[in-house]
């Protein structure tokens, strides 16, 4: 990964100007893709709580409350190491058959994994196999997921106007802190309403069989989008061979530094979100705290995505990605301290320091970054490989690890800190030496082949 070279590779076709999208047709794009990353991140989240909350008791009942959340948080990192087969599937199914068509498949697996979850008997029914149908549910989920959002953010990429890229990608970014918020809030109501006893019983089922309203909107409106121009663009153009041996074989150095960019993204975010509520459990703290100090910070960053991805039009992708970069390796201790302190002044100002600077910061650049890293022909399979397989490392096991480091640690967080630090600065090194895409700061020009559209106004 030396120098930030433009890769060599021919010029993508022009794409006439009354082909272009206008605003109305972008709209939708953008509000179709974002109802896909609701319904990814939905999935996300409340497989994440109801790991915190109901998991270790209605599926592994019989084993030590401690290790029975280690347990629950493994079948919630199961999914993501089916992810990077599916973002190889998917890629190829969007590179070679259109990224609506695939984005159309993958909603319908995810959709339908949540609700099945739902659906599924308790160990006191059937005994362990309920775990293992569970595991099962998630594997064929995530190899839906895996090209979900990777998809979702090229779609709205290819149909931006180039000089706001960053931005208008931004805004399916948004469907990440919206899809936490839906399923906390849920949670929160039926915790409070309902005994646990109810709660166990039948309670945990609800956000999981409300994911169907998501799923038939997405389906709908995704229904009624086009095909990516860019896609339609290439399609003549491009050629036999494999889009995953083409990048292997001309860009591995964007491979390899967007997987190790992916990171820091993929490690705060259930840190911040997940981990810090399983810590302030350990404490035997409130964690109604942590968690309405989340809340309040997802707020802000759903706030602050679109003004972050305006801003690397501006600035330039890298710039912006790597400043959040370091923040969050400046943040982890203190977030850790302000838990420790129980204060809810200090917890706020800690997790939306984290998360609407942070989190937003390293997440708003990626969906025009990732994009602008790929020639058209090979881009969903080179997004999709980025997306899913840093995911899967950095975030998958994210959970299970930091518990494990917990407790190996008498409690201390000394060991956790580490974890993630070496994460973020594995992203903060990898940023170091890729490229700047923003075409704003390569004199107008794009890093890898892009169709490019005749002037018009972007407004």
């Amino acid at each position: 990964m030396s120098g930030p070279t433009r890769p060599a590779a021919t010029e993508d076709p022009v794409l006439p100007a009354e082909s272009t999208a206008n605003r109305r047709a972008l709209w939708r794009i953008v509000f179709a893709s974002v109802v896909g990353t609701v319904a990814e991140y939905y999935d996300f989240f409340i497989y994440g709580t109801a790991s915190a909350l109901a998991f270790d008791k209605v599926f592994f009942p019989d084993v030590d409350p401690a290790l029975g959340t280690l347990a629950s948080f493994s079948t919630y990192a199961v999914g993501f190491f089916a992810r990077p087969l599916g973002g190889l599937v998917w890629g190829m199914v969007g590179d070679r058959l259109g990224r609506k068509k695939a984005l159309v498949f993958t909603l319908l697996l995810t959709g339908l994994g949540t609700f099945a979850v739902g659906c599924l008997p308790t160990y006191h029914q059937i005994g362990i196999w309920a775990a293992v149908i569970l595991v099962f549910v998630r594997l064929v989920q995530g190899f839906g997921v895996g090209g979900e959002q990777g998809g979702a953010v090229l779609l709205t990429a290819e149909a931006a106007p180039r000089e706001r890229r960053g931005f208008w990608a931004s805004l399916v970014q948004l469907g990440s802190p919206a899809a936490y918020l839906i399923p906390t809030a849920l949670f929160a109501l039926l915790d409070n309403q309902l005994s646990e006893a109810a709660f166990l019983s039948w309670g945990w089922r609800v956000p999981f069989l409300l994911s169907a309203i998501v799923v038939a909107v997405g389906l709908f409106v995704r229904s009624r989008v086009e095909e990516s121009e860019t896609f339609r663009a290439v399609k003549e153009q491009r050629p036999e061979r494999s889009p995953v041996k083409t990048l292997f074989r001309g860009h591995r150095r964007e491979l390899v530094g967007g997987l190790f960019a992916k990171f820091v993204e993929a490690a705060v975010f259930p840190f911040y979100t997940v981990f810090l509520v399983s810590y302030a459990d350990s404490l035997h703290h409130d964690t109604g705290v942590v968690l309405d100090a989340v809340i309040i910070a997802v707020i802000c960053e759903l706030v602050a995505l679109p003004l972050l991805g305006r801003l690397t039009d501006r600035v330039g992708r890298r710039p912006v990605f790597l400043a959040a970069a370091v923040l969050n390796l400046l943040l982890v201790v203190p977030a850790f301290e302000a838990v420790r302190s129980g204060d809810t002044a200090v917890i706020v100002i800690a997790l939306v320091a984290g998360l609407a600077l942070g989190h937003a910061g390293s997440y708003a650049p990626q969906a025009s970054y990732f994009p602008e890293l790929f020639p058209s022909a090979t881009r969903y399979s080179g997004v999709s490989i980025v997306w899913q397989f840093g995911s899967m490392i950095a975030s998958g096991p994210f959970t299970v690890v930091a518990a494990a480091l917990l407790i190996a640690g008498d409690g201390s967080y000394v060991w956790d800190a580490v974890y993630v630090c070496a994460l973020i600065t594995t992203s903060i090194v990898a940023l170091c030496l890729l490229p700047e895409t923003a075409p704003a700061r390569r004199g107008g020009h794009e890093y890898a082949p892009w169709p490019q559209r005749e002037a018009r106004r972007s407004g």
